[in-house]
């Protein structure tokens, strides 16, 4: 069997809170929920413009959670001090812009290389894992082990568009086994999402380099219908088939 941590994504449970700029519903309570349905980490997005999850929401949740915390973020110096002063577990650099409504795509590894590099250094210094949000493409994989990142995070949002709309998959999903294969080969830990549910996730499981699936949106959605609980342990026995 292989055995895929799941990371699970709390950051429309923030989205949810902030359209009425109520106090409820609580991500904290989101991240302890999901903790006990079996979440083997928590990701929070801390974006530039604080769309979703606060600063207050990455101290109170470090504190209380007894799973691996993931921090996403863009590659900015405000965001490395934020790093570095919470110490999460895990940090995942992800490319942002202010007018998108989600992460549109992969990191522009090569053009960013020396900011990464500095910024992976420190996070490495302070023994933070470095993952980078990369297109599933093999000069953004070797040059993410050039710069010293411990692990890729796939991007599955193009695979994820084919297969919701029932389009040809086989392509894509290949590109995405081999690049899983090449990054493992080259030492580095294989992480992979962005857009999955359940019936695309099984696919993606399938493919014996990654080790982790981070997901987010589905589950809070789902856990509108079924609760966070049911939804999560759905997802455990998907990806663990």
């Amino acid at each position: 069997m292989n055995k895929i941590r799941l990371g699970v994504n709390i950051d429309h449970v923030a989205t949810v809170r902030n359209a009425r700029g109520e106090s409820y519903p609580d991500p904290l309570r989101a991240a302890i929920l999901a903790q006990k349905s079996g979440a083997d980490s928590i990701t929070i997005h801390l974006r530039e413009d604080r769309r979703h999850i606060k600063d207050s929401d990455l101290k109170k949740i470090k504190k209380k959670l007894k799973i691996p915390l993931n921090l996403e973020m863009a590659p900015t110096k405000e965001m490395l001090n934020i790093a570095i002063k919470n110490k999460p577990n895990y940090v995942c650099i992800v490319p942002e812009k202010r007018k998108e409504i989600t992460t549109e795509g992969g990191l522009n590894v090569k053009k960013n290389k020396k900011n990464l590099k500095r910024i992976i250094n420190e996070l490495k210094k302070r023994k933070i894992r470095v993952s980078l949000f990369v297109e599933p493409q093999v000069s953004d994989i070797r040059l993410s082990k050039i710069l010293g990142a411990n692990c890729v995070e796939l991007h599955t949002g193009k695979f994820s568009n084919l297969f919701h709309k029932n389009n040809r998959i086989n392509l894509s999903l290949m590109n995405l086994k081999k690049s899983a294969i090449y990054a493992k080969q080259l030492g580095l830990e294989v992480h992979a999402g962005h857009g999955l549910t359940y019936k695309s996730a099984h696919h993606v499981a399938k493919i014996k380099s990654i080790s982790e699936l981070n997901i987010g949106h589905f589950i809070i959605s789902e856990s509108l219908f079924v609760g966070m609980t049911k939804s999560i342990k759905r997802f455990r026995k998907i990806i663990n088939k």
